[in-house]
């Protein structure tokens, strides 16, 4: 009826089409990601084939999987959408916050078979939400504060290591665990992670990476020029260091003679010197810029003894500035105006066969440098973005330091609290709390499969545990038992848990009480004719 009064090219799927369609997409991206899931969670190879790029790239990373994967599917997106901003946000559980949303509307959609209305199961889910929260809540330990330096060291520890024990890291997350720790304790709370700068360089062993006091640019020094400079004061710049030519568009210089050209050319020499007269006049020893420095200037830079420094990058000059103290200019007509970066020496490095510039002794104090090594590209790939998760979900501990237990603890003890508010809540919201608690144990039961294991005897052993008072328990995916987490060390971000839940909830909620999905064509555009 609707589309009657409709522009052509509008769709409209109502009723059981639309949420039928809703389910079936956002289940599937759950499917997708859930075998990546867990410390023996598989990986994927991404594989792209554009005309121009076939290259590939193998990860366990739900966020990786899904912004990869091109969405039709309206609710589907949803679910990239949610792992997206887990990513942003904390780092970690983002194929966690996927998989849970996925669960949730596998029983929402039971429950709808059996003739419950959606609000009906929003309401009962917003109140299993809640008393999972607090549940979660009250679970949580906080090493945080004065005093309890060398204990919060010890959590930050075993948070690294349980985000690491899923990525390809694995068998080295130990040493990259303590990598993780010493690189983030160095921001002293400035929580930027921007301080923190990774180099890939292909060759060597994992175990080779290494964390290096400084800071590293993948440059390289001009010909002729010192390899080694002390109490370095560093100008910044991002100005055009080629010969200033006539730019203007279908511009043409006629001249008569040869002689014309060379007095051309030597105007345009005259006005690069000057420019870098004024460089020099900074009192730098050092001038590193984002674009490129040409013969002619780099020569005059040699002649005075000056490090320079051609086409940092603009991630890489902003980076300096933060570290150095410095500022990035591009006109020098004051000097008394420009804010010089500090460090006590710059000097050339090599790590394997290629030559890089350290930075060290910088004005912040936090700045370092990640050297990661490996045997391909692909795995130096994956080894970045293993280590960039646990970075991120130290910052995020360090802001809200509580910690609580991981290998599915916290969640079959959410869902103990949940089916034990069932039995006060009167009516068929009761129903909703049951499949809530029903969807949060289903994750310990994915990670048990992905490792080989028998989930359903694991869960049921887990369960009881919870119930025997060993508020602790979780899965020992080494030995396919139900041990002791804190024992093991096995510990997750109370702040990443948290956002794990809410997201889903949220997410899962939404997509229940969809009843239509409208497809709207976009507006043709009128041809005028002149």
């Amino acid at each position: 009826m609707e589309q009657a009064y409709m522009h052509a090219g509008t769709q409209v799927d109502k009723g059981e089409n639309a949420r039928l369609s809703s389910f079936v997409g956002a289940i599937a991206i759950a499917d997708l990601v859930k075998t990546t899931l867990g410390p023996k969670g598989m990986d994927k190879i991404l594989q792209r084939v554009a005309e121009n790029d076939q290259s590939i790239s193998v990860t366990n990373d739900g966020a990786t999987i899904l912004r990869s994967v091109n969405i039709d599917n309206a609710a589907a997106r949803v679910l990239v959408d949610i792992a997206k901003i887990q990513d942003e946000e904390v780092g970690d559980g983002t194929t966690s916050v996927a998989v849970l949303c996925g669960e949730l509307l596998r029983q929402g959609e039971g429950l709808i078979a059996q003739r419950i209305h959606p609000t009906t199961i929003a309401q009962g889910w917003r109140l299993a939400t809640r008393v999972a929260r607090n549940a979660l809540e009250k679970s949580a330990s906080n090493n945080g504060g004065v005093g309890h330096e060398a204990a919060f060291r010890n959590d930050l520890f075993q948070i690294a290591r349980t985000t690491l024990s899923s990525k390809i890291l694995l068998h080295e997350r130990d040493y990259f665990a303590n990598l993780a720790v010493d690189a983030v304790l160095r921001l002293r709370g400035s929580n930027n992670l921007d301080y923190i700068q990774i180099i890939k360089k292909p060759g060597g062993s994992l175990r080779d990476s290494y964390l290096e006091e400084g800071f590293l640019l993948d440059k390289s020094m001009g010909v002729g020029q010192p390899r080694r400079i002390e109490n370095a004061k560093i100008l910044i710049a991002n100005t055009s260091m080629d010969t200033d030519k006539i730019k203007i568009y279908g511009s043409k210089v006629k001249v008569d003679s040869l002689m014309k050209v060379a007095e051309i050319e030597d105007a345009e020499r005259s006005k690069m010197r000057i420019k870098v007269d004024k460089i020099c006049d900074h009192g730098c020893n050092v001038f590193i810029n984002r674009q490129l420095i040409y013969n002619y200037p780099e020569s005059i830079f040699t002649e005075k003894k000056i490090m320079a420094i051609e086409h940092a990058d603009f991630d890489g000059v902003e980076r300096l500035a933060a570290v150095t103290g410095g500022e990035v200019v591009s006109t020098f007509d004051h000097p008394e105006l420009v804010t010089l970066g500090e460090c006590d020496v710059i000097e050339e490095i090599m790590i394997g066969e290629d030559k890089i510039i350290r930075l060290g002794g910088c004005k912040s104090g936090e700045a370092c440098s990640i050297v990661l090594r490996g045997a391909s590209h692909q795995m130096l790939d994956e080894a970045e973005r293993s280590l960039h998760d646990a970075l991120c979900v130290l910052v995020s501990t360090i802001k809200d330091p509580r910690t609580v237990c991981g290998g599915g603890c916290t969640e079959i003890l959410m869902a103990a609290a949940v089916d034990a508010q069932v039995g006060q809540i009167p009516g068929k919201k009761a129903l909703a709390m049951e499949a809530y608690a029903k969807a949060l144990r289903m994750l310990p039961g994915i990670v048990a499969d992905n490792g080989g294991y028998d989930s359903a005897e694991l869960v049921t052993q887990l369960r009881a545990a919870h119930a025997a008072g060993k508020g602790c328990s979780g899965l020992n995916m080494n030995e396919g038992v139900v041990g002791d987490m804190k024992d093991m060390g096995v510990m997750e971000s109370y702040k990443s848990k948290l956002h794990v839940l809410l997201s889903a909830s949220e997410a899962a909620e939404m997509i229940l009480r969809v009843d239509d999905i409208i497809k709207v064509a976009p507006r043709q555009r009128e041809q005028q004719g002149y």
